[in-house]
């Protein structure tokens, strides 16, 4: 196994288990599994294929490190634990794939910024979508002018989430961790993440940042028993000029697949899925398309490409920091805009027992209008809504 790139995965429970079945049952990436740590293992499906596989495992990523090294260190655990992780791994030598959002911490961000800058290890954040071939072709067309300047940018996401999703773990929806480290887990900054850092990526300026933040305004609520929210809208105004209007739920009753709506100088761009397909169409004002294949298909296409950069020594990484960055501020700008969190009010929210799934009553047909309007709820006046403060940034 010499010649294969060793990992070292920290977390198999959640979104490890998927790296987890990459590594132990796939033949598809160059890599092979030199350590697993985590505390519960015995949680994990692939528990009895590590054993069976001797594979060594600890208690904690520094006890690996006295006894092993590795080229690269996976980091799927919670969020609060990101920093502290990721750091220590490059650190030891290894080059770190962390999963999303980075951390919640904007002190934070810069603190993996400095670590990787004097290790010179790479350090690579799991947006899924940022590492595919077609958002990477996008993004080169863009950067190229190919549709002139971006002005503005809309996202919807309704995922429903029932009581089980919040009973996953001591961290879900959770504000501070046990010694006060920001968690922030959230509807915005962890299932649908991906999407809102995508409209960041797509708006930055060269292939490998995001655009930067200058003002932002969050309306945030919840109906569940949580301490952040269900339910979010957010308008950005971005230091390029561009304004992004996103919006996103988990207590709605119905799925609403990701979609989203870029207006440019010269051209539109839609990713708008449905039963005919979910590509990603270019229009321009001529009317002439491209469409780009759908992102998310591939969910692991960033394995991959950091096990070729790390075979190649190539320190090439689609997806950093200061692509993940934007992100963080994001999460960082919404909880200073509105503090604290409203509740919907009670008349409006519904359990369905059967489906232990709590939803408030006209809420996504009300996020859809706001969509098609390029509207916040409260600038359409619903009755629930709770407008934010302006949050701005030098």
């Amino acid at each position: 196994m010499t010649d294969k790139v060793s990992i070292v995965l920290v977390g198999v429970g959640g979104y490890g288990n998927i790296y987890a079945e990459e590594l132990l049952m796939s033949n598809n990436v160059n890599a092979y599994l030199k350590g697993v740590v985590d505390i519960t293992l015995e949680k994990s499906r692939f528990y009895d294929e590590i054993m069976k596989k001797e594979i060594p495992v600890y208690d904690s990523l520094e006890n690996f490190y006295k006894e092993h090294d590795a080229d690269l260190a996976i980091i799927a655990t919670p969020i609060h634990l990101h920093k502290k992780q990721a750091c220590l791994a490059m650190e030891n030598g290894s080059h770190v794939l962390c999963e999303k959002p980075v951390t919640a911490d904007v002190e934070e961000l810069h603190q993996m910024i400095e670590t990787r800058d004097r290790t010179k290890k790479m350090l690579a954040i799991g947006f899924n979508w940022s590492f595919t071939d077609s958002v990477q072709e996008l993004k080169q067309d863009i950067v190229a002018g190919k549709f002139g300047q971006p002005k503005r940018m809309k996202s919807l996401v309704l995922w429903p989430r029932n009581a089980d999703y919040y009973n996953r773990s001591g961290w879900a929806g959770k504000q501070f961790g046990p010694n006060g480290e920001k968690i922030f887990d959230s509807v915005l900054s962890n299932a649908t993440a991906h999407f809102l850092h995508h409209l960041f990526y797509l708006s930055g300026e060269s292939i490998s940042t995001s655009t930067k933040i200058q003002e932002l305004k969050a309306e945030l609520y919840r109906a569940n028993p949580i301490e952040t929210f269900d339910t979010c809208a957010v308008n950005i105004k971005t230091s390029n000029n561009v304004e992004i209007l996103y919006l996103a739920s988990h207590a709605v009753k119905d799925e609403y697949k990701p979609q989203y709506f870029l207006e440019f100088e010269n051209a539109t761009i839609t990713y708008h899925p449905n039963d005919e397909g979910d590509e990603i169409v270019a229009t321009w004002k001529n009317g002439e398309t491209k469409v780009y294949k759908s992102p998310d298909r591939i969910h692991l296409r960033k394995l991959d490409r950091m096990v070729e950069a790390v075979e190649q020594n190539s320190h090439e990484v689609l997806c950093g920091p200061e692509a993940a960055g934007a992100h963080v501020y994001a999460i960082d700008g919404i909880h200073r805009s509105v503090d604290p969190i409203p509740t919907f009010p009670k008349h409006l929210i519904q359990y369905d027992e059967s489906n232990k799934l709590t939803t408030v009553s006209g809420l996504e047909e009300a996020l859809k209008n706001c969509y098609e309007q390029f509207k916040m709820p409260a600038e359409l006046e619903f009755d629930w809504s709770r407008p934010g403060k302006t949050i701005t940034y030098e």
